[in-house]
């Protein structure tokens, strides 16, 4: 068989040629047969009926059943409908001349219906690949989809038992990376092979039995099973491949970023850390050891009051010393993502007064009912979390008072995933903070423009938001009326189930 006709063939199906083929030899001889039940002796009339009939087995099975058709009816009119009947023979040259018209006629209408139909069959062909290559176009700019996803996409698009991602460069490569089969990652499918052995569910999938491969970048093979593929299907494999190595490279792309951050916050945080460790630290170990070499001095014997005041100052600086370096061990933490939080159902009232421990009692009021539900946190976090938002209002408020209070308001979370939530208020009344200095109020190492000196290195909001956050909660910032700054601790009320 030509190339020709395989490709009518691969183009039409098996099917459709092959009910070609059988109208062609069918439907010549039965349209004579309906010419001479309804009694018509009309050549012109038969000629044309014929050619009507070629034009049927063209749109059928293509031009191959449409020439036979031709040759076929040509026999039909030579020997049914021209003198003599019954014979090959034609006697009458008009009758020739009318049957060499038909077989030219035939034949044209054969090839121009064959061709028109093969073009429309490839401009649908041709759509179908746009719209794919369309697909695969956004999907590489929409970034959804895995590499495991991707393999199901390409198994499900050929319509093969199984896809499997090789790479040459792993020893034993011989398994592949990644694979998708309609019985599961991994599952080797049925019938596939080069040499169409059957295989069972116990062999793994290998690439010297894939029917197709696809040669990527970086010693990589994608492989198809069940089928081998044609020109127009290998050139969307193509295409499927290019968007694959787009995805590795994208991937690539991300993890690199994330790194490229990391070491970003890595430097950011030693940078700040060693400004805290030349001033911050330093300051108050230098206040502790020129109170205790006071304190130590043999040849000046201090009154009581004076002793008492050394002390103080050496048990004020020791604090100021273990709050930073708490804060500092809190960031790291946080930064590198190695906070674990124990969620329990935990009532307000249990750990505002932990978290006020040192700071003035006459500075704080606390307006906290004793009848609210709890909500789900980690105690010793909900703890620092509270301390340090109200070390930073004692900070800034100047000589009011802070005022704490809590109440069931509001959701937690975006959209149909928010759950109820509990609200815990710091409500300060002192000169609160500027729109420029808002944005950067949780930021690690920022502190307002107005910081009174000595406030810190600004670590504090940075950590009880990262505390809050990870307990899937919300710290936000807003102006007090009159004056001031609030911050709202909004936590998801205890549900009783455990976390």
């Amino acid at each position: 068989m030509s190339s020709s006709s395989l490709s009518t063939v691969g183009t039409l199906g098996r099917v459709r040629v092959g009910a070609g083929f059988a109208l062609a030899l069918i439907l010549p001889p039965l349209l004579e047969w309906a010419m001479f039940t309804l009694g018509s002796d009309f050549l012109a009339v038969d000629v044309l009926l014929q050619v009507a009939g070629v034009i049927a087995v063209a749109l059928v099975g293509g031009l191959w059943p449409a020439l036979l058709a031709a040759l076929f009816s040509t026999l039909v009119l030579n020997y049914f409908s021209t003198d003599p009947v019954g014979s090959l023979e034609i006697t009458d040259p008009q009758n020739l001349f009318t049957l060499v018209i038909f077989v030219a006629v035939a034949v044209a209408v054969s090839l121009v219906v064959g061709l028109a139909a093969r073009r429309s069959r490839e401009a649908a062909a041709a759509t179908a690949e746009a719209a794919t290559l369309g697909e695969l176009a956004r999907g590489v700019l929409a970034a959804e989809d895995t590499l495991q996803g991707f393999l199901a996409h390409v198994r499900a698009h050929f319509q093969v038992p199984a896809v499997g991602l090789f790479d040459r460069n792993v020893p034993g490569g011989a398994a592949p990376t990644l694979a998708a089969s309609d019985r599961g990652p991994g599952a080797p499918p049925q019938g596939a092979g080069n040499a169409g052995n059957a295989r069972t569910e116990k062999e793994d999938l290998t690439l010297f039995a894939a029917d197709t491969t696809e040669d990527l970048p970086d010693g990589l093979v994608l492989a198809l099973y069940g089928r081998a593929l044609n020109a127009r299907e290998r050139r969307l494999l193509t295409a499927f491949g290019s968007q694959l190595t787009a995805m590795r490279q994208r991937q690539e792309l991300l993890a690199s970023t994330q790194v490229n951050r990391r070491l970003s916050e890595g430097n950011v945080m030693r940078t700040a850390i060693l400004r805290a460790v030349s001033h911050d630290l330093r300051t108050p170990l230098a206040g502790i050891k020129l109170a205790v070499s006071s304190l130590r001095h043999d040849a000046v014997q201090l009154p009581a009051d004076e002793q008492k005041e050394l002390l103080e100052t050496i048990e004020n600086y020791a604090d100021r010393l273990d709050a930073l370096v708490n804060n500092l061990l809190d960031m790291s933490r946080l930064t590198g993502d190695a906070v674990t939080p124990h969620l329990r159902a935990v009532h307000w009232a249990d750990v505002i007064p932990g978290a006020l421990a040192g700071l003035p009692a006459h500075r704080v009021r606390v307006e906290v009912p004793g009848n609210l539900p709890p909500v789900d946190a980690d105690p010793g976090m909900l703890e620092r979390v509270i301390a340090n938002i109200v070390e930073n209002a004692d900070k800034y408020a100047g000589g009011e008072d802070i005022v704490i209070s809590a109440s069931v308001e509001g959701t937690v979370g975006s959209g149909a995933d928010g759950v109820p939530a509990g609200e815990l208020r710091v409500v300060d009344h002192g000169q609160g903070v500027g729109a420029d200095d808002a944005a950067t109020i949780f930021l690690p190492f920022q502190r307002a423009s107005d910081a009174p000196a000595g406030a810190g290195v600004g670590l504090g909001l940075a950590v009880a938001k990262g505390f809050t956050e990870v307990m899937n909660g919300q710290l936000v910032a807003e102006a007090t009326p009159g004056g001031g700054l609030t911050l709202r601790i909004r936590l998801p009320l205890a549900t009783g189930t455990g976390s």
